[in-house]
C-alpha cells in the first residue's frame, strides 16, 4: 500500500467480547472512503492449516526417501579384527566422510525403563561385584536381547553363578570425561569440542557427568551433574597449554567416578599424547582400574608408532615426531583391564571421524549387560581372572574386564547408591 502515491495505511487490531480478533485497515485515496475489513481468528487458523499441510506434503517424499535407506555402520579397516579392544582408525578422505562409510546405526531411545540395581542383601555379600558384558557378532554387530541362561560366568577358569542381571537398554551411567589440552593439542581442541558435544548429547538425560581438563595438571571443570547443557557450556573453557599429565588425571577420575549416583560406571578418555608430567605411574592407574570397575574408553589422537625426540620449553613442545605420538599401549591396556574399548585416530582433521568415534562409545554404554555374582573365599582377598561365555552364540565375540580385585574398598557400597526412582531385584 504504501507504493501507491499519495496513499496513508494505518493498522488497527482490536479484539471483541466474542474473541474475534478485528484487523482494521483504513486507506485513504484521494477522497475515497474508508474500508473496514474483519478476518475472524478462525479464518487464520485456517489459512494458517492449508499452509502447514502443504509443506508437510512437500517432505513426505523426501522424508520416505530417507526412510527406505538402511542404517550404515561403522566399518572397521579391512586389516583389523572387530574382537580387538583397540581399532585404529585412519584419517578419511573428505568425499569419504561425507559419504558416510563410518555413519553409526542411530540410537533408539528405550524409554520408560527403571533403573534395577542388585538388592542390599546381596550387595552386602563378601566378594560380591558385578561386571559389564559386551557381544557382538562377527561384523561387530551388538547382539541384545539375551537373557541371564544365555551367559556362563568363570572365575578362575571354574564356573560361578550368575546372581544378578540386567539388560542396559538405557540404564543410567554415571559418566567422567577427561580431556587433554595440553600444548599439542591446540589445533585439536575445536574438533575435540565438537566431539564431545556430540557424545553429551546422545547420552541418556539422566546420566550423571563431570568434565576434567588437564595439561600439566588436572582441572575439573564440572562436578557430577545431570545438567548436560551446563557441561557443555564448560567446553568452551577448553584452552591448549602445558604438557601431559595423563596418568595423574586417569587415576583422579577413577576416584571421583566411584561417587556418582549410579551403579554402572565409565570414563572417556581424550588424549593426543605421551604422560609426560604425572606423579602416578602407569601401574598404579591400571592397579586402580582393576579395583574400582570401571569402564575406561578411550580416544588417542596421532600416531602410536611416531618417535624421535622433544623438548618442553615451560608450557610449549619443540622437537621432533614425537609431537605426533599417543600412548596407545597403556590406553589399550586400560581397555582390555576394564571391558571397553580404545579408538586410535590418526589425525583429528575437520573432526567428523572423533565425532562419529564418540557417538559408538555412547551407543555402545546402550547396548550391554551387567552380571553380577559372589566370588568364592572373599576374605582371601586377591585378584580373580573373569570369564563370560555366550554357549548358544560360538561366533560371537564376548567383551568384559579380565578379573576383578577382591578386597576391602574394591567395590564401596556408594558404588551401587539407589537413586530416586531406582529398584532393587528381589
Amino acid at each position: 500500500m504504501t507504493s501507491l502515491p499519495e496513499a496513508e495505511a494505518n493498522r488497527i487490531i482490536d479484539k471483541s467480547v466474542s474473541g474475534m480478533v478485528r484487523i482494521s485497515m483504513r486507506t485513504r485515496l484521494g477522497h475515497r472512503g474508508r474500508r473496514e475489513i474483519a478476518v475472524s481468528r478462525s479464518m487464520i487458523v485456517t489459512a494458517l492449516a492449508a499452509m502447514l499441510a502443504i509443506l508437510i506434503s512437500c517432505a513426505l517424499p523426501a522424508a520416505a526417501q530417507q526412510g527406505s535407506v538402511p542404517a550404515p555402520v561403522l566399518t572397521l579397516p579391512a586389516n583389523q579384527n572387530p574382537q580387538n579392544s583397540t581399532l585404529e582408525l585412519p584419517a578419511m578422505p573428505r568425499q569419504q566422510q561425507q559419504g558416510g562409510s563410518l555413519n553409526i546405526p542411530p540410537q533408539v531411545q528405550q524409554g520408560g525403563q527403571e533403573l534395577v540395581i542388585p538388592t542390599r542383601q546381596l550387595r552386602e555379600q563378601p566378594g560380591y561385584a558385578q561386571v559389564t558384558v559386551t557381544v557382538t557378532d562377527p561384523n561387530g554387530t551388538y547382539v541384545t536381547g539375551l537373557q541371564k541362561d544365555d551367559f556362563k560366568l568363570y572365575m578362575d577358569g571354574k564356573q560361578r553363578p550368575i546372581q544378578f542381571f540386567r539388560q542396559d537398554l538405557n540404564t543410567p551411567v554415571s559418566v567422567g570425561i577427561l580431556v587433554d589440552t595440553s600444548g599439542s593439542m591446540t589445533p585439536k581442541i575445536p574438533q575435540a569440542r565438537a566431539a564431545i558435544s556430540q557424545f553429551i548429547r546422545d547420552l541418556n538425560d539422566k546420566d550423571d557427568v563431570f568434565l576434567f581438563a588437564f595439561s600439566s595438571k588436572p582441572f575439573l571443570l564440572q562436578p557430577f551433574t545431570i545438567n548436560h547443557d551446563l557441561v557443555m557450556r564448560r567446553l568452551a573453557l577448553l584452552h591448549a597449554y602445558g604438557q601431559t599429565a595423563l596418568f595423574d588425571v586417569i587415576m583422579q577420575g577413577l576416584n571421583m567416578v566411584q561417587h556418582g549416583r549410579y551403579d554402572k560406571k565409565a570414563l572417556l578418555v581424550v588424549t593426543d599424547g605421551m604422560d609426560n608430567a604425572s606423579s602416578a605411574t602407569v601401574e598404579a592407574v591400571i592397579g586402580q582400574a582393576r579395583r574400582m570397575g570401571v569402564l575406561v574408553y578411550s580416544i588417542g589422537i596421532g600416531d602410536p608408532n611416531a618417535s624421535g625426540v622433544s623438548i618442553a620449553v615451560g608450557p610449549f613442545m619443540v622437537g621432533g615426531s614425537e609431537l605426533d605420538r599417543v600412548d596407545a599401549e597403556t590406553l589399550h591396556t586400560l581397555s582390555t583391564e576394564t571391558g571397553a574399548k580404545t579408538y586410535i585416530v590418526k589425525q583429528a582433521g575437520d573432526g567428523e571421524l572423533l565425532r562419529r568415534v564418540c557417538e559408538s562409545i555412547s551407543l555402545e554404554l546402550r547396548e550391554q549387560y551387567t552380571v553380577g555374582f559372589v566370588a568364592p573365599q572373599a576374605s582371601a582377598g586377591g585378584y580373580r581372572s573373569l570369564r563370560v561365555d555366550v554357549p548358544g552364540k560360538p561366533s560371537a565375540n564376548v567383551r568384559v574386564r579380565k578379573g576383578i580385585e577382591i578386597g576391602p574398598g574394591s567395590h564401596p557400597e556408594s558404588a551401587y547408591y539407589n537413586p530416586s526412582g531406582a529398584s532393587a531385584t528381589p
